[in-house]
């Protein structure tokens, strides 16, 4: 760091907290009411003044906060337009700003790179006489040249340096992680990656080198793309406690906005007293996911789509089952980097059926779809001697996978003659929506019907198999029983089953109220 400013009204603490809540508000008194309900649990905040109309005029409202917290450790932003804020006033004036917040109790001040290079030296040095300087720079395009920008910084005398990139891909955290484990011994560096690819930097930067990482005050208050709320990274990922030993897990596929293996296991560690993190890597191929499995390095994977069946080929081995079903959703890497596939999603078929149905054997099976889950259900079930039949949009990789499982093709206008024991929805249609379905009502003719689709917790499959008089088998059984035998495999202890479940549950809820409250 360089030489402390010449007067600092507060001394900052040895050790920053490893969160800072970046705090918006359509006016002072909004804003402060808003760091009161979070200074108890967070006490390191950033006023973005920059979201107010007349940040100066608001200062005073402001400082009455400042004053009662003498404990909190608050960093004033007033971000200009050119370099991704809102504030459209001058350099002079916003120089202004930020010198008042100083003034006001605020510890540290942030300016943009750009700002000081249009600043004398000496307007920056009397700034910085006032209160910690935080020099930053935000690349909203990509992660490139991370340490000529830093370079560039190091110019400008400051106490902290902030570099943000942007994540294109999830190797950009790689970029940004070696970069902060290379020079944060050196500077007092702050960096992540936007985005919502750049959650590995946002969780894993504080133990490469970041001396703390930002948060957004509530879902829809975020201060910069892929920012994640202080609930999420301190309850979910538990960022207080990631350190060196700290092993890491994610869930990969593209999409993954809607997984909820981010929520079940993290959970299941935190109930187990392990020292994991679990992320959701949304991978847009398969060679971006793989260098970060090696890089990082990732000790586990959930495979979901569209790489079931293409990661087969970049594994080092699997096991028979795996091998027959020609898809893999669970992965582990060894301590000699080797790559070890499973299937798990056959035993979260098959334990919902046994405890509702006496036997599988020669029960009359109807399985939507031809991919990695359904390739998973049409051999689970095969196994157990099960009359399978398959129905996919696409007859090609249908008549495949009945010829390899001896099973059986079903065309769509059969389907209103046929009786089935059980229908299983092995396709992503009703993912996230309630209007799509893959069959139509009059065509659902069985005892049960099972939606692999977990999100939302009644699809409308589900709706129109309760109007027909089907008992329903929601996808979250499935999920929970496949995700507890992942947590087996990759822990070797026995999974949380009703903490798992628990948690699942109450994340569905929580998104569903979400989506009511905004319409």
């Amino acid at each position: 760091m360089n030489s402390a400013p010449a007067y600092t009204p507060r001394l900052l603490p040895l050790r920053l907290p490893r969160v800072c809540v970046a705090v918006i508000g359509s006016d002072a008194g909004e804003m402060a009411e808003k760091a009161e309900s979070l200074v108890r649990d967070n006490p390191f905040l950033e006023f973005r003044l920059d979201y107010l109309s007349k940040p100066g005029w608001a200062l005073p409202r402001i400082k009455r906060f400042v004053d009662s917290h003498p404990g909190t450790v608050i960093i004033a932003t007033c971000r200009r337009v050119a370099n991704g804020g809102k504030f459209r006033g001058s350099i002079a004036s916003q120089l202004d700003i930020l010198a008042k917040a100083a003034a006001a109790g605020f510890q540290l001040l942030d300016l943009e790179l750009q700002t000081a290079g249009k600043c004398k030296p000496e307007k920056l040095q009397k700034l910085r006489s006032k209160a910690a300087l935080i020099l930053s720079f935000h690349d909203f395009r990509g992660t490139r040249k991370l340490e000529g920008t830093l370079e560039k910084m190091l110019a400008y005398p400051a106490d902290f340096y902030k570099v943000v990139s942007s994540a294109t891909t999830l190797s950009d955290n790689v970029a940004m992680i070696k970069f902060l484990a290379s020079e944060g011994d050196q500077h007092s560096l702050i960096g992540m990656c936007m985005g919502e690819q750049g959650i590995i930097s946002r969780v894993l930067g504080v133990r490469a080198g970041s001396l703390f990482t930002f948060a957004s005050f509530s879902p829809g208050e975020e201060t910069a793309p892929g920012q994640v709320t202080a609930q999420e990274l301190r309850n979910l990922y538990r960022i207080e406690h990631v350190d060196a030993a700290t092993r890491v897990y994610g869930v990969v596929g593209d999409p993954i906005a809607h997984s909820l293996s981010p929520a079940i296991m993290n959970a299941a560690f935190r109930r187990e007293n392990v020292n994991a993190v679990f992320l959701a890597l949304h991978a847009k191929t398969l060679k971006d996911f793989l260098t970060c499995v090696r890089e990082i390095p990732i000790h586990g994977v959930s495979v979901t789509m569209p790489y079931k069946e293409a990661i087969l080929h970049h594994l080092d081995n699997t096991d028979s089952h795996t091998s027959k079903i020609g898809a893999c959703n669970t992965v582990v890497r060894a301590q000699d980097g080797k790559l070890y596939g499973f299937n798990t999603d056959a035993a979260g078929i098959v334990r919902p059926l046994e405890r509702r149905l006496n036997s599988l054997e020669g029960a009359r099976i109807l399985v939507l779809g031809a991919g990695g889950a359904a390739r998973a259900a049409v051999f689970g079930l095969k196994e157990r001697g099960s009359e399978v039949y398959i129905l996919n949009r696409s007859l090609a990789p249908a008549k495949k996978l009945a010829h390899q499982a001896r099973a059986r093709l079903v065309k769509r206008p059969d389907l209103k003659k046929l009786a089935f024991d059980v229908i299983i929805n092995a396709t992503p249609v009703g993912m996230g929506n309630t209007r799509e379905s893959p069959l139509q009502e009059k065509e659902i003719n069985a005892r049960y019907v099972f939606d692999m689709v977990y999100d939302p917790a009644e699809t409308r499959l589900l709706k129109m198999a309760k109007e027909r008089g089907a008992q329903v088998i929601p996808g979250i059984e499935m999920f929970v029983h496949q995700a507890a035998r992942q947590f087996e495999i990759w822990t070797g202890k026995p999974a949380p089953w009703d903490e798992m479940l628990r948690v699942v549950l109450l994340t569905l809820q929580e998104r569903a109220n979400r989506s009511a409250s905004a319409k």
